[in-house]
């Protein structure tokens, strides 16, 4: 059972940089549990406000749902007591409720909302979906808005009248005018999460939008930059986050944009190029060739000084 409520969860994740572990697979493509709770309890050192297990960057899609209840208890095994930590719930509706059912047993602090997979779906629908999950549990729930499951402000507000457990909202999208609607209505109901791939090129102009933190899938091979970005974020200090979006952040990002899923592969990459590796992606992602392996790695040994 978590010692967080769901609005102690929110506020906690709302005044810090938050965790996304990638998940350790063997060479066979099996869940490493020693290896991933080994690298949990590192990335514990480096002062994330709190650690989603088996997020997007966590290949969720890639796990079936036991394997994901095992990832989620090793996680809460190896997380400090006050790190909350969240779970993943996704897929069609009764899925998603035994997901919630299984994170709230493993003694995970919240729930992060995935997309339902593949059907569109209407905002009624979408409606229902997350009533039923958040219905389904104690759990502080954020609701990831991406794919095919874009929230409208209207539905985010209907949502947050009908689950008092609803307690973040997670955006994927980058429309500017949708997020302003959705905080201009909300306010400080809901926390706010930057969710979109490679979350640090959008940190500061979301942070005047009420996005106070966001989702750094690099914080796993490079933490003390990552928090040190965050930092220059939350100062509002443009020419260090500058200077660290030229300097690493945007090359980094011209070698995740070649090819579809190297925003998951190339955290995975970096892992192996800090000497800390966590395994392969699963199909139907693909691993960086050797080359761009070189680049990331050439990359992460220039990466930038705090006071350079």
């Amino acid at each position: 059972m978590s010692q967080f409520t769901p609005h102690e969860t929110a506020r906690q994740l709302s005044d810090g940089l938050l965790s996304f572990p990638v998940t350790h697979f063997r060479d066979d493509l099996s869940f490493d549990e020693p290896a991933y709770r080994e690298n949990i309890a590192w990335l514990s050192g480096f002062g994330a406000a709190g650690l989603f297990a088996a997020g997007g960057t966590g290949e969720f899609f890639s796990l079936t749902p036991d394997e994901v209840s095992t990832v989620v208890t090793a996680a809460v095994a190896e997380t400090p007591d006050d790190v909350p930590v969240i779970a993943p719930a996704g897929y069609g509706t009764a899925t998603a409720v035994e997901l919630a059912r299984a994170a709230e047993r493993a003694g995970a602090a919240g729930l992060l909302l995935l997309p339902p997979y593949l059907t569109e779906a209407s905002q009624d629908g979408l409606v229902e979906h997350v009533k039923a999950v958040c219905a389904a549990t104690s759990l502080g729930v954020i609701i990831y808005s991406r794919a095919n499951a874009i929230y409208t402000d209207e539905t985010v507000a209907r949502l947050a009248d009908a689950c008092p457990n609803l307690v973040g909202f997670k955006d994927g999208v980058g429309d500017i005018e949708r997020m302003t609607r959705i905080h201009t209505r909300l306010g400080d109901r809901l926390t706010y999460v930057g969710g979109l791939p490679t979350a640090e090129t959008f940190a500061l102009p979301y942070l005047e939008l009420g996005v106070t933190t966001y989702s750094s899938a690099m914080y796993n091979f490079v933490p003390e930059f990552a928090q040190r970005f965050f930092t220059a974020v939350r100062a509002h200090d443009r020419a260090t986050v500058d200077r660290y979006l030229a300097e690493f952040v945007l090359p980094y990002c011209d070698i995740r944009n070649r090819k579809a899923g190297y925003a998951v592969s190339i955290v995975k990459a970096g892992m192996k190029a800090i000497g800390r590796p966590a395994g392969p992606v699963r199909a139907p992602l693909t691993d960086l060739d050797d080359d761009e392996l070189t680049q990331l790695t050439e990359l992460i040994s220039r990466i930038p000084e705090e006071n350079a």
